[in-house]
């Protein structure tokens, strides 16, 4: 009656084995995955705030510190700013966007 006995316990072990290797596969990965898409996610918070404040900056310094963009001109500044953005919007896009990783080129 040993064998029947041995059945059952090494079922169970077997269970205990592939739950086991589960958690380790999946869920330990996942929380490392979490812990650094919650530092990505931060950090994008932190530049987009920081771009935006150069940005009013810029836009404040063109308003008071030039004496052009009076009366009918008083929407370049805006204009001035959005352009500025868009184009270092774009830069960053091309140097670090999708295809790219840490700005190379990977070569595959």
């Amino acid at each position: 009656m040993a064998k029947a006995e041995s059945v059952p316990t090494e079922a169970k072990e077997l269970v205990d084995l592939v739950v086991g290797y589960a958690k380790q596969e999946t869920l330990d990965p996942l929380k490392r995955l979490g812990k650094s898409v919650a530092f990505g996610v931060v950090g994008a918070v932190l530049v987009g705030t920081g771009s935006l404040f150069l940005a009013l900056s810029a836009l404040r310094a063109l308003q008071s510190e030039t004496d052009t963009f009076e009366d009918n001109l008083s929407w370049a500044p805006y204009f001035i700013v959005a352009v500025l953005v868009v184009i270092l919007a774009a830069v960053s896009w091309v140097a670090l966007g999708p295809g790219s990783k840490d700005g190379k080129e990977s070569s595959k």
